[in-house]
């Protein structure tokens, strides 16, 4: 199975975004698109990424009643992005309604795959705020299942469940790992994080790396030094 980094490009418009782009010559990064870009630049950022040639995670955290989100998968799966996602706390009823939305009349589609818990959210405020009891690995792990039933690609967990999610789901089930942080940077407000390598060993397929390369004073070196982190650990 391929590994890869994705960039997630917070940017608050499509200027900002594709002069970062630019500074990759020769490069296509894949890149995440989340809800600050996409709000901020609509639909069509979407369509000028891939326009560029690179592979787009489309991170909208999709969340509400089955129908609602089946019909809104339905018209981002015509924007051509790689990944989407949603929230698997939505029930399983909701992730395959999703499932249908996504998927075109020619029967393609973009993979999708489920958050399971966030990556800001520790095992203390799981309790404290949602009222969760079960431990955090246990819970992930519940979360992920629902996804592999409901017929998802995968989730977005911490790379600290990765290894739980393989053991459960399969190795070919994906698992996109935010809380990436170089080991001589900051956590920011990430709770749960690795190190490129450690989320390599730990199981990470995909790592998914914002501010420690889109602030670094060279990006491109940033990226680079995650790239050989993950790839070659």
């Amino acid at each position: 199975m391929a590994k890869d980094v994705i960039i997630a490009c917070d940017f608050d418009s499509a200027e900002k975004t594709l002069a970062f782009l630019d500074l990759f010559k020769g490069k296509k990064p894949f890149v995440k698109i989340g809800m600050e870009l996409f709000y901020a630049a609509g639909p069509d950022i979407v369509r000028a990424i891939k326009e560029r040639g690179h592979k787009v995670f489309l991170d909208l955290k999709l969340h509400d009643i089955p129908n609602t989100v089946k019909k809104s998968m339905a018209v981002l799966s015509s924007l051509g992005a790689d990944i989407c996602n949603l929230h698997a706390a939505g029930t399983k009823a909701m992730m395959t309604a999703a499932l249908e939305g996504l998927t075109r009349p020619d029967g393609t589609r973009p993979l999708l795959i489920a958050v399971t818990q966030l990556t800001s959210t520790d095992e203390e405020a799981m309790k404290r705020d949602l009222l969760i009891e079960k431990p955090m690995k246990e819970v992930v792990r519940h979360y992920a299942m629902n996804a592999k039933e409901a017929g998802l690609d995968g989730v977005v967990c911490s790379p600290l469940e990765a290894g739980e999610v393989h053991e459960a789901c399969g190795k070919e089930f994906l698992t996109v790992t935010p809380g990436v942080r170089f080991a001589d940077g900051d956590k920011g407000d990430q709770k749960r994080v690795m190190t490129p390598a450690e989320a390599r060993k730990a199981g990470s397929d995909y790592i998914v790396v914002g501010r420690p390369i889109t602030a670094a004073a060279d990006p491109v070196a940033a990226y680079e030094r995650c790239v050989k982190e993950f790839l070659e650990a």
